[in-house]
Parts: structure tokens; sequence; C-alpha cells
């Protein structure tokens, strides 16, 4: 159900996304909301294969299409990184789908969550 990378893979690929995101502007909120939710992806991957919880036919490509159980047993593994993946995603149908007002601010918490995402994958190394 997903990517099938190994570690390194999943470590390159979010750094990528994360130097692009450094290329954004205020108005580019669409994009910094589906970067995090990207970067945090393979950053929350890494992790769980780094804790052996996953294996790399096992990724995680969104939180929401987990079943609860599975869900549940990852928050075991990484709580906090599944949350604030949970919380990016959350925000893409208003932000990213939609056109509701106050992008910017919220592409700002897509970051801030990206960041504990990161935080989080960078201290299970």
């Amino acid at each position: 159900m997903g990517w099938d990378m190994e570690i390194d893979q999943h470590l390159a690929v979010a750094q990528r996304i994360e130097r692009s995101l450094q290329k954004c502007g205020p108005a580019d909120y669409e994009m910094k909301i589906e970067a995090a939710m990207l970067a945090g992806t393979h950053w929350l991957n890494a992790a769980l294969h780094r804790e052996g919880v996953t294996r790399p036919e096992g990724d995680v490509f969104h939180t929401y299409l987990l079943t609860i159980n599975e869900f549940r047993r990852l928050c075991v593994a990484g709580d906090a990184m599944m949350q604030a993946l949970a919380q990016i995603e959350d925000l893409r149908p208003a932000f990213v789908r939609g056109n509701r007002a106050g992008g910017e601010s919220a592409a700002e918490q897509a970051l801030e969550l990206l960041s504990v995402i990161r935080t989080k994958a960078a201290a299970a190394d």
C-alpha cells in the first residue's frame, strides 16, 4: 500500500521535498501543506522502518487509509508523528482542495507539524 522504499530512500525524498519547500513563498500555502504531508509521510515511514514496526512493503501512505486497529498500533510506536501527520492531512480538504480563508496560517501550522514529525523521526535514529 505504498512506495516500498527503504529507510535511506525515505530520508532522501523527505529532505529533497523540504529543500523544495524553501522556494515557496507565503502565497504558496497549498504547496506547503501538500509538501508537509509528503515529507512527513516519508519521515514517518523511515522512523517506523528503523524501529521495525513496518516493513518497506507496508509503507503508510495516508493515515486516513489505515484501519482503526492499524492506526492505533502505529500510534503505540510513534503517536506524536502519527497524530501530526493526521493533522496535516486534515488541513488538505479545506486549504488544498478547497478555498477556505486562512491558507497561509494553515501552511505555517502544517510546517510546524512537519517539524514535530522530523524531530521525532530523527530521535528514532
